[in-house]
This record gives C-alpha cells, structure tokens and sequence, in this order.
C-alpha cells in the first residue's frame, strides 16, 4: 500500500483545493490529509482564517477524498507524521516548490500544480471590505492603524479626534481627518473607540443609531444600565458591539482559561490580578478624560476572575488611595471579591508599582502568569512537585489587538457577536465602574 500525506489549511474549501486533493488521492492507495490548527496558523502569520478547526475538518471529510484526517499543531510534525504512518509519499501545492524538499530524506516528495485563479484569501479579499472609523487622540489608534493591515476585509477610513493637530505617524495620511463625529460616522461601517471613558456611552450610542457597528475600548459605559442599553440597541438594529479588551484575544491567555476550565489545577480558590504603571498624573486633565487607575486598569484586571468565577459573587469591597481631595482620582485600588467557593483580588495603579502577575489557586495546584501578564505570551502550570511543572508558550502578535480586529470583522460578516468576552462580563465591568464613582462599598485610605 502507497500512503500518501498532504497538509493545508482548507479555510473556506474550494474547487482548488479539491482539484489538489483528487490529483494528490492518485499518488497512492491511503491520502492522509493533515488540516492545520488554528494557532499553528496564526504562527504562520495566516490571522485570517475564516472557518474554525472543526469546521475545516468536515469540509475535507466531506469530500470523500481523505482515508484519514490528523490536526497539524506544532513545527516539525511533518516528519514525526511521516514516520509515525509510515508515508511514502508527501505532496503539496507547487507554490511551495523547494519549501519540503528537507523531507526528501524521509519519503519521496512531489509538488503538484495548483488550479489557477482560485484560493482562500482571495475568496476572503472578494467579501465586502469593511471601513473603520478610530475615535480618540491616543497614540495607541496608530497600533490600531497598524494592525488592521494585517486584517483581510478591513481597512482605517479616517479618524475623528479633538487634536488633529497631534495626529502621529500613518494617521496623518489616512483619506479623513475630522473632528466632527457625525462626518466620520457617515463615511465608515465601524467605529473603534478610543476616546475617553466618560464619552464612551455617547459615541457608542450615536454610531449605533446610526446603523454602525461598535467595538469600544473598554469600559463601554460607567453603569450597569448604559451598557445594557447599547447593548439592547445593538440588538435591535442587528449591529456588532464588542468591547475592545485586548487581553481576551491573547492566544496564551485563552488557553489559560481552557485549560483551568478543563480542570487542569482543580478547583480554583483564589485568583489575585495586579495592573500597575507610573506615569505623570494631571488629575484635572485625566479626570476630565475619565482616566484614573480603576478605569485604566480596573477591566483587564478583573477579566480573568469573571471569566474564571463568574459574575455572580456574593459580596465585594473597594479600597482606594487618592489624589485629589474629591476623591476622584484614585491613585491605587485594590478590590476583593468574594464568592460562595472562592476569592479574588485585584490591584490596580498609575501612581504605584508592584510586580504584574496573575496567580490562580487551585486544589491540585496553581497557575502563574509573569509580568506583565495582560500581554503575555508564557504562562506555568505549577503543581507540589515540581516535577509535574509545564510550561506554555504561544506567540503573541500584536498584543491581541490584530486577533480583536479580526473576530470582530468576522462578526460583522457573519451577523453574529464572536466577542470573546461574554456580555455579562462587560455588563459586570460596567457595573463596579459605577459603584467606584458612587463610593458604593469604598474604604478609604491615606
């Protein structure tokens, strides 16, 4: 018997990669057709891939072509596949010729020609370009303009800011420049929000009526009931809104989550967050702006533990340092949390520094994330011995912000919110924004 293997991403399958898959199934008598995961895409670069693994998988399976369908995870698997199944033959499309010719030590290698005027990205370039409007004068929208580039189906529009006259870099090259809202919002599908904390529920709630999708810097609204209101307009117009919380689109962050869901350090007990940075405080500039430590901070800290533990804790307290007499603008916070089963913590500061790291308890051992954790691309498994340990590593591109762009371009296509954070944990978020502003649960200290 002649087992051949092949391998490719089949994200929107296509009369291409069947006409390859026929041509590759004539090699041999048994086609092995491996169909690459979504995070070995990503460290190709291929971010834009439309279809999930298992979607992927049935369409090969569907085609009736493969004896046998294996996941492709990790660099060097080609060889290890080889000899595990003992292939004689490995093919692949002739746009790789010379790529695998490494693999000839192991198994004949044969590059087939592909079917011209066909392939996924341009299936995926074919869709309906979405144009995105920024709102805000942070330089962090030039990282925003960046990583679109790297988004099929996305492009910046223009950017509405109060101070174009500081634009930097590529933004002062983008076809609109404006500081009226109304002119931005006419002109883009979307908006991404970057302005101020107090100004968020406005700007999202126009664009919204206007028809257009919102993914906005988070926290979407300072109460509880705000939220809940754009999000009930978004629901009604059928419009995409997600927070914009980059943490939640790192690849070793949401492997954390899966594999502390999946019971890998048991029942989680106590998580503790810590968000610092130092920086130059104006406090009548910044609580203009809406930005003091818990706004800054307060959301990436507090993900993990809603998204671990859920909402629904039983009580909480907020105790707080500030720096203005108003007690507006707090200089550090740390809040407690307490649940039925479970603690968690968060300290968060633009006038302090501590060490950045996220540590999760759990009853068979814990996970610890290094500094600065909400940007990480390394996490530990740590159990009582040591030798049980495991390390996890994962690229980070973009800090997130490119995985962010793209789930919520394709919520946009697909009509349908692929927000990695659930609405209840930006409800939540909302929430203890407003109790911080009102002194609900407050301690205070000097």
């Amino acid at each position: 018997m002649v087992k051949v293997i092949t391998y490719g991403t089949y994200d929107l399958l296509h009369y291409g990669h069947i006409k390859l898959l026929e041509r590759a199934k004539k090699l041999g008598d048994y086609l092995i057709v491996g169909v690459t995961a979504d995070d070995f895409d990503k460290t190709r670069g291929k971010i834009n891939v439309q279809q999930s693994l298992i979607e992927r998988i049935e369409a090969v399976r569907n085609t009736g072509l493969a004896d046998e369908i294996i996941v492709e995870e990790y660099e060097g698997q080609k060889i290890d596949d080889i000899k595990k199944y003992d292939v004689d033959i490995f093919t692949v499309g002739s746009d790789w010729v010379g790529c695998f010719d490494y693999l000839k030590e192991y198994c004949e290698v044969i590059y087939l020609e592909r079917t011209e005027g066909v392939s996924s990205s341009e299936i995926r370039s074919e869709k309906r370009s979405i144009s995105i409007g920024l709102v805000g004068t942070s330089g962090f929208l030039n990282k925003i303009l960046h990583e679109c580039e790297y988004v099929n189906g996305a492009h910046i529009e223009g950017i509405c800011s109060d101070n174009l006259s500081n634009m930097e870099g590529d933004m002062k090259q983008l076809p609109l420049l404006t500081d009226d809202y109304s002119e931005l919002l006419e002109k883009v599908d979307a908006v991404f929000i970057h302005s101020y904390p107090t100004a968020h529920y406005e700007q999202v709630k126009e664009a919204l009526k206007q028809g257009k999708n919102v993914l906005c810097e988070s926290p979407i609204a300072l109460n509880r009931e705000e939220c809940q209101e754009l999000f009930r307009i978004a629901n009604e117009k059928k419009l995409v809104l997600m927070e914009a919380l980059k943490t939640a689109y790192s690849t070793a962050f949401s492997r954390l989550l899966l594999l502390i869901k999946g019971g890998k350090i048991g029942n989680v007990v106590s998580i503790d967050a810590t968000c610092t940075s130092l920086r130059e405080v104006d406090v009548s500039k910044d609580l203009k702006k809406g930005w003091n430590s818990i706004t800054a901070w307060g959301p990436t800290a507090m993900l993990p533990i809603f998204q671990l533990l859920g909402t629904e804790y039983r009580e909480f307290e907020i105790i707080s340092q500030y720096l203005d007499d108003e007690q507006n603008y707090d200089l550090f916070t740390k809040i407690n949390f307490i649940y039925d089963s479970a603690v968690a913590s968060i300290k968060v500061g633009t006038g302090v520094k501590s060490e950045g790291e996220l540590i999760i308890s759990g009853t068979k051992g814990y996970a610890y994330v290094p500094a600065p954790w909400w940007k990480t691309d390394y996490f530990e498994i740590r159990y009582e011995n040591p030798v049980n340990n495991k390390r996890y590593f994962y690229q980070l591109d973009g800090e997130g912000i490119r995985n962010e762009i793209v789930a919520f371009v394709r919520s946009i296509n697909k009509a349908k919110n692929l927000s990695n954070i659930e609405q209840q944990v930006t409800e939540k978020i909302s929430q203890v924004m407003d109790s911080f502003n009102n002194k609900k649960n407050v301690k205070i200290i000097k």
